[in-house]
């Protein structure tokens, strides 16, 4: 027998040391966590993407009191990307969070298991990976894609 271990490399910086560009995108992230329709989690996440273009979208979790009827913020706003932009490659990712308390959480908060595997289907679509960004009051994890949180993914193809 033999063990295989997987490692993933995670640059943890400080809001700080990011250029304006990826702090202009925490930004939108952030302010799109007061959009979020969350009356059942308490639980409001917001993201925003920069595609190839330049252009900037965001968008925030959707629940719905028929449970999984709801959509996270990672997807709401990668899905609108892919109807509005189909041929335009997103560049990157930005995830902020706000907890049951209503302030924004200390540690970055991770996209869950769906989201991870609609993110791993965008940047196949678009040919290589995106920058993901997640945001905490404490730091910023760097991600240069998904296969850093999604080891051994699957990509369909």
């Amino acid at each position: 027998m033999e063990n295989l271990e997987l490692k993933s490399l995670i640059k943890v910086c400080q809001l700080e040391e990011l250029s304006a560009e990826e702090r202009h995108l925490i930004e939108l992230a952030i302010e799109a966590t007061n959009r979020s329709y969350s009356p059942y989690s308490h639980f409001r996440v917001g993201a925003a993407v920069r595609l190839e273009n330049g252009v900037e979208l965001s968008g925030s979790n959707q629940e719905n009191a028929a449970y999984p009827s709801g959509i996270c913020a990672e997807r709401t706003t990668l899905f609108y990307a892919g109807a509005q932009y189909p041929d335009v490659g997103v560049k990157m990712l930005a995830i902020a969070a706000r907890g049951t308390d209503g302030e924004l959480t200390e540690e970055p908060t991770g996209p869950c298991g769906a989201c991870r595997q609609v993110i791993l289907e965008s940047e196949t679509r678009a040919g290589g990976p995106m920058k993901i960004l997640l945001y905490g009051k404490k730091c910023v994890y760097v991600m240069e894609g998904i296969e850093t949180l999604l080891p051994l993914c699957f990509s369909g193809f």
